[in-house]
């Protein structure tokens, strides 16, 4: 009895470990195919993300109003545009170049001097787009800034050339044909660049301090001289108004002295008058007054002697 009690106990330990390994080895593998499970799943998900990556470097957008030309690391920039839309490229030895080829406007000044030596300074706005067939040309001469290059440089040339054919008062009355002549230039300079003008205006033209003082002194001057040139006139009607007026009253004494001489009654007549023109004076005034004959001048007395006069002087 005392024999068999230690084999026993041996037999359950044993029994008690290979028990043991064997649940340590289901953990293990457990444990590995857990592994390979994980990272098989972040190696998907790595993939895909890479796939993702690649996928949305192989497209590109080009919006409305815009054309793209593409640059390769292999052949350089290549001669085809692309129009609006979704488009591929090969990841990282592609990329593309997008431009706007809407029209847009961009103000330029520049001081320049007119045909009489006298400064203006003037002020173009340039309403210009790109040529979409030729921006791949475009971009290996100017890059993608070719206004800010090109269009500072060319109108200065163009309004320096155009203003010197003009008189500085010549580009006020005639401001028309000098923006007409400025576009003509402005086109057919421009066209070499690749660029298309559309329009052309001038929105500012200002002249130096000293032409704007001398322009001032010489309206006042001007002003000055009509000012006394109408003073002259004037006094020349005077004048004239008052011989007219000389002739007529000397012409007027001797039509009446003719009058009074052909007729002795007309002197009566006039005296008649006068006294009507009096008594209607004194009438109307709130004194009273009273006049005799004499004062009427009505009197016959005087009236006959008078006429007497007048007959004398016929005889």
């Amino acid at each position: 009895r005392s024999q068999t009690s230690p084999d026993h106990a041996t037999g359950v330990v044993f029994v008690g470990f290979v028990i043991k390994k064997v649940c340590s080895g289901q953990e293990a593998e457990r444990e590995s195919k857990m592994n390979r499970l994980t990272a098989a799943g972040a190696a998907a998900v790595a993939g895909l993300a890479g796939l993702g990556l690649a996928t949305s470097n192989c497209f590109y957008s080009v919006e409305g109003g815009h054309r793209a030309i593409i640059f390769s690391r292999i052949g350089g920039t290549k001669d085809d545009v692309y129009a609006e839309g979704l488009h591929f490229k090969w990841p990282w030895l592609q990329w593309p170049i997008i431009y706007d080829i809407r029209e847009r406007p961009r103000k330029i000044s520049s001081p320049t001097g007119t045909k009489d030596l006298q400064m203006v300074n003037i002020s173009l706005r340039i309403l210009f787009r790109p040529q979409q067939t030729h921006l791949p040309d475009m971009f290996r001469s100017y890059g993608v800034d070719y206004d800010e290059r090109v269009l500072p440089s060319v109108a200065n040339e163009v309004l320096k050339s155009v203003v010197a054919q003009f008189n500085a008062s010549q580009l006020i009355t005639q401001r028309a044909k000098v923006s007409q002549l400025v576009r003509q230039g402005l086109v057919q300079r421009s066209n070499d660049f690749f660029i298309d003008v559309v329009d052309v205006s001038i929105t500012d033209l200002t002249f130096s301090s000293e032409y704007t003082a001398a322009v001032e002194a010489k309206q006042v001057a001007q002003q000055e001289a009509q000012r006394a040139t109408f003073v002259v006139e004037r006094a020349k009607q005077e004048r004239q108004h008052k011989v007219v007026q000389a002739e007529g009253e000397a012409e007027a004494a001797l039509m009446l002295g003719k009058a009074m001489r052909d007729n002795p009654g007309y002197l009566q007549l006039r005296r008649i008058r006068a006294a009507q023109h009096i008594s209607k004076s004194i009438s109307e005034s709130r004194n009273r007054t009273y006049l005799d004959s004499d004062s009427l001048l009505l009197s016959l007395k005087g009236g006959a002697e008078m006429a007497e006069k007048v007959k004398s002087s016929r005889r």
